[in-house]
């Protein structure tokens, strides 16, 4: 009987290549793999053709598939990558039909503990810690053991050390004895962590369990810092027992779902990540000269992005490549070199195309996939089964996709986004808003492996993707305030989840009956008038939503007037912005007049009031004068009103705010107004000016830079501008024309200090 292990990096292409020739070598009749036993049974699924990496191993506790909290702290992720070692014993097991068993401790201790008693998080090995930079964790080990032993080497960078002995090795003994030498070596004298002895404690239980089945030859595939732990000689099994017995247990569950590069990355907050996935990736499944073909992929990269590269660019990055690993004493190419060389010669240093490089080639966004036999909660299958029905693949990269409403496939791909969005799965977030009044949505479609943990907690809610939508918005309906009750109804449309809406109906109408905050009701109205708007484009019924719009709206006429007196400076400003909602959304109403009709004549009935904040006050003024309720004239008495002397400076800055706020085109095209403004403002006195300044600054920082270039050479411009009034009826250009050279020429004798001709004929009379 025999036993090797072997001290891996979790996720190293050197680690994995080096495991597949030595399991080749040993041809073993048993595999003991770092990972949770609950897995066992999915074991068999590695072999599927189906089951693409990158993948993980999600277990998650029973009573989550139950729940309605959706809390991802309470699922856990062991990721696994082509690269990866363990995916790699894997697979070796799969195709030679040994048995493999995960050997780590169970994640039931994990679930079990309770919420003030959470064990540490999983400390890093040796090999992960290298993989973060980290120089520690608080609970492993005190230094990192990779930077004590590249430093022992000579070299300032751990990662540059570990890549050039283990990473980059491709002939030659494994350097798995080596590894185990140093980590015994490193982890002399250090004391084990609690957390981490009940780990190497069911490692070695697991263990012992496979020598007395009688196994001849077997395999252990961990992190290269438990290594030392495994080996001979063991401590005795009952010190093991002692440490593992009353353990507390939950009832987990275990599937496989598809994983991504860039949720590998370290910069992601794994724990156990690589900065550089998919480098990894092509330096394993490269046979050789792995340099010049990643320089020849990322020149074709380049290209696709109508980056011009050429071959002399590559031949170019190669040479400097490997000149930069000579001087640096490096025995291959590392990434740092390939890096610098893709910088300089096929990016001409531009840092913008240097980082499209690491976005899609280093780091890369390849999906994983499962197989249809994985085993899932119905909403995870319905999910899949939609997805795949509408051609909807479930990529990792941003996409846009465009969808026309009048089409059925394209309206059921917008119905899943919006009940998923319900379910708080953001696969599709929407670009813009501006579509939802025509028939064409703009979504942004990037799946992220963690949905399937919102998916199993939605659950609970129902068996398909609208049965769960539904039921998640009749639970969330009984708590919601009636701003959310009528965003739940907007949802509700767009989702078309018919059958939840005479809830909501009901339940806005009750909250609206008990409510007395005009604020509140005037939040409602948004949503409710983009429904009632829209609802016809998506084929779906709003009959209810008229009556129920039109009651909050009265009951917003009659307690407006006492609702915007008294208001300091950030209640004024709140107020602003609902008036604002409100004025857009009744003008979405075009086939209710009246209702728009009434809410203008209620602000026109407030404008003037003089108890009205100034900010207020200029707002219903800008927006009577947009929707033409008054004219340039009464528009402009009003503003100079506000604008006299004896009207606080404040309360005219606020005026001034709330008048030109959302847009600089009114000042650019209307003189008086400038004029008047312009007037205003000169005329403060200066400590006046320093304490409205800020005031005007926000609004016109508001602008866009056209605008508020176009007013300021208005204003250059105001002093040298002549003022030419209009031709009044009846002029006679002629009979005018005969007068002028008798005007100039009093003007220029008054000019020169001579008598006008009149006076000097006076004067002659006189005499």
């Amino acid at each position: 009987m025999s036993v090797h292990v072997y001290g891996v990096r979790h996720h190293g292409p050197g680690s994995a290549r080096a495991l597949v020739r030595a399991l080749e070598d040993l041809r073993p009749d048993v595999i003991l793999v770092e990972g949770p036993p609950e897995a066992d049974g999915l074991v068999g699924l590695a072999g599927h053709e189906d089951l693409r990496p990158p993948v993980a191993l999600l277990a998650y506790p029973a009573d989550v598939a139950g729940s309605a909290d959706g809390d991802r702290s309470r699922a856990s992720f062991w990721p696994f990558a082509v690269f990866s070692p363990e995916w790699q014993a894997l697979r070796y097991a799969a195709a030679n039909g040994v048995p493999l068993r995960f050997c780590d401790l169970p994640a039931s201790y994990r679930f079990a503990q309770s919420e003030d008693k959470q064990p540490p998080e999983e400390p890093l090995d040796a090999a992960e810690a290298e993989a973060e930079g980290q120089g520690e964790s608080a609970e492993a080990f005190r230094q990192d053991p990779i930077a004590q032993l590249a430093t022992a080497a000579g070299y300032e960078d751990p990662e540059r050390w570990w890549e050039d002995v283990i990473e980059h090795r491709r002939e030659g003994e494994p350097a798995f004895a080596a590894v185990a030498e140093a980590m015994a070596a490193v982890r002399a004298g250090e004391s084990t962590p609690e957390y981490d002895a009940l780990r190497e404690a069911y490692m070695r239980q697991t263990l012992r369990a496979a020598m007395k089945e009688g196994f001849e030859r077997i395999a252990v595939v961990c992190g290269a810092w438990h290594v030392p732990a495994l080996t001979e000689p063991l401590p005795p099994a009952a010190h093991d027992a002692a440490l593992l017995k009353g353990l507390p247990k939950a009832a987990v569950q275990v599937t496989w779902v598809p994983w991504t590069h860039g949720r590998l990355a370290s910069w992601t907050g794994y724990g156990a990540g690589v900065t550089s996935p998919g480098w990894y990736h092509h330096l394993f499944t490269t046979a050789d000269r792995p340099v010049e073909r990643w320089l020849v992929e990322v020149a074709g990269m380049l290209r696709e992005q109508d980056i011009p590269v050429s071959s002399a660019h590559v031949i170019e990055a190669v040479r400097l490549a490997d000149t930069l690993a000579a001087l640096r004493g490096r025995p291959a190419v590392g990434l740092a070199e390939a890096s610098e060389a893709v910088r300089a010669v096929l990016c001409d240093g531009d840092d913008v195309r240097h980082e499209l490089v690491r976005s899609k080639m280093i780091v890369g966004e390849l999906l994983g996939e499962v197989p249809d036999e994985t085993p899932s909660v119905p909403l995870v299958r319905d999910v899949t089964a939609q997805a795949k029905r509408l051609r909807m693949p479930q990529e990792a990269l941003v996409k846009e996709l465009r969808l026309d409403l009048r089409k059925p496939n394209d309206l059921a791909r917008s119905r899943l986004l919006h009940r998923l969005r319900l379910l708080g799965v953001a696969w599709g977030r929407p670009v813009d808003s501006s579509g939802k009044g025509t028939f064409w949505e703009s979504w942004q479609l990037a799946w992220e492996p963690e949905f399937a943990v919102d998916l199993i907690a939605a659950s609970a809610y129902g068996t398909t993707v609208a049965q769960a939508a539904a039921g998640k918005v009749r639970d969330e309906a009984r708590a919601a305030d009636l701003a959310r009750l009528t965003e739940l109804i907007e949802a509700c449309l767009l989702a078309d989840l018919p059958a939840v809406q005479p809830r909501l109906i009901r339940a806005i109408y009750d909250r609206a009956a008990l409510g007395t905050d005009v604020a509140d009701l005037m939040a409602a109205i948004p949503a409710l008038a983009r429904s009632l708007r829209y609802g016809d484009v998506r084929g779906t019924g709003t009959g209810p939503l008229r009556t129920v719009l039109t009651g909050l709206a009265t009951r917003i006429q009659l307690g407006l007037p006492g609702a915007v007196s008294g208001l300091d400076d950030d209640a004024a400003r709140a107020m602003l912005g609902r008036i604002d909602a409100v004025t857009a959304a009744v003008g979405l109403l075009t086939e209710e007049p009246g209702l728009r009709d009434e809410w203008l004549s209620t602000l026109a009935g407030l404008v003037d009031r003089p108890d009205l904040p100034g900010l207020l006050a200029g707002r219903m003024a800008r927006l009577l004068r947009d929707e033409g309720r008054c004219d340039a004239d009464e528009t402009e008495v009003r503003l100079a009103r506000a604008l006299t002397v004896g009207v606080p400076a404040a309360t005219s800055a606020g005026y001034v705010e709330g008048f030109l706020s959302g847009g600089g085109l009114l000042l650019v095209h209307d003189d008086a107004l400038l004029n008047l403004v312009d007037r205003w403002l000169t005329g403060l006195a200066g400590e006046t000016f320093t304490q409205v300044l800020p005031l005007l600054r926000r609004t016109f920082a508001e602008y866009s830079g056209p605008e508020r270039r176009a007013i300021g050479e208005r204003v250059r411009n105001a002093g040298t501008r002549v003022a030419v009034a209009a031709e009044p009826a009846g002029f006679d250009a002629d009979r005018v024309a005969r007068i002028i050279p008798v005007l100039q020429t009093i003007l220029s004798t008054v000019a020169a200090g001579r008598p006008a001709p009149a006076e000097e004929a006076r004067k002659e009379s006189v005499g």
